[in-house]
């Protein structure tokens, strides 16, 4: 273990410097700690500290005792928050179905919207003007918006049944916030200007970055537009569509300011607009933390358990081979003759 230098251990931490030396490094870690200190002592007070009093409010009763899975049990199994019975009655569907439907329609119509926008006026001249129009829906605060919708949809003063009653569709021409298989698909399409401006600004500045010489040999051998989109510019999108995609699923999953602004705090008539972090709003104001403290710890795992997924698939990250699925292709080549032939079946 003994070298001529003294041991491992020697060799392994320097020496303590010393005189001029030793002050030098003395000074260098203090201004190392005046830069690292107030950020991590900010970081443990407002990330940290939070984080860990969250999850162990989840895990424990109103009087302290660890409960174990009960608070999650009991906030999963209520109708507010899952209510599978919708599929037959209508809503409510509760407060996580609702994400779920808001995510399923919102996200792909702001996606390819905003593709579509962007790849439209790449090359129009006073395109950056309309552009500029369109991005005003993520400037406008989102409370302004819920209220924006709720004279857009409600009768007899909003646009929506105003329109669809000079069509002569009466399904359609009633008041869509007090009616409950109206409100939340009135809520989600009113939204989809308001991020639709992010996703094209985005894929703007994702189309800036293909060189033009692609699309112009494209066009040399004669490939239509619909093939360049699909071979050139579609592929090349797919970092941006990461970013697009990301952010959409984690500002969709904090929904909260569009809904109580245009509707209330109950997530509108009978709870049919009704979103998680809603529901997480209203068990703090009642002084049901652990409720709270459950509903905050789902969207957090909903959303790791999204993003991380995300990442693997649009950045094609190689996936480990099972052990045991390995053996079997192994045990499968050794099994096989030599001429690649597969071993004969007996028929009896």
């Amino acid at each position: 273990m003994r070298g001529a230098r003294g041991g491992l251990w020697s060799r392994l931490i320097p020496p303590f410097p010393r005189g001029a030396a030793r002050q030098r490094w003395l000074r260098s870690q203090a201004t190392f700690l005046s830069f690292f200190l107030p950020a991590a002592i900010l970081l443990i007070v407002l990330v940290v500290y939070p984080v860990v009093a969250t999850l162990t409010l989840s895990f424990v009763d109103g009087n302290g005792r660890f409960a174990g899975l009960h608070n999650y049990q009991t906030v999963i199994g209520s109708p507010d928050t899952f209510n599978p019975g919708c599929l037959e009655r209508g809503p409510p569907c509760g407060s996580l179905i609702n994400n779920l439907i808001w995510i399923g329609i919102h996200l792909p119509l702001t996606l390819f919207v905003g593709l579509f926008i962007a790849v439209l006026l790449q090359n129009v001249r006073g395109g950056s003007v309309v552009k500029s129009l369109i991005f005003l829906g993520m400037v406008t605060p989102l409370i302004v918006i819920g209220v924006i919708l709720r004279f857009i949809l409600e009768a007899p003063i909003g646009l929506a049944p105003a329109f669809f009653g000079w069509l002569g569709i009466k399904s359609l021409a009633v008041n869509w916030l007090v009616t409950p298989n109206t409100l939340l698909l009135g809520l989600i399409l009113g939204t989809v200007w308001s991020w639709t401006g992010f996703s094209m600004i985005v894929y703007s500045a994702g189309l800036t970055t293909i060189p033009k010489d692609y699309f112009e040999a494209a066009r040399v051998d004669g490939a239509t537009e619909w093939q360049v989109f699909r071979k050139i510019t579609w592929p090349l999108l797919r970092p941006v569509t990461l970013v697009i995609v990301t952010m959409t699923l984690l500002w969709e999953l904090k929904l909260f300011d569009i809904v109580i602004g245009a509707t209330n705090s109950q997530g509108g008539v009978g709870g049919a607009a009704d979103v998680l972090a809603l529901q997480m709003y209203r068990y703090f104001f009642i002084i049901d933390y652990n409720s709270a403290a459950v509903v905050a710890t789902l969207l957090t795992i909903f959303t790791l358990v999204v993003a991380l997924a995300l990442f693997r698939r649009f950045l094609n990250l190689p996936r480990r081979r099972k052990p045991g699925r390995a053996w079997l292709f192994g045990w499968m080549r050794r099994r096989a003759p030599v001429g690649g032939e597969p071993p004969a079946q007996d028929s009896s």
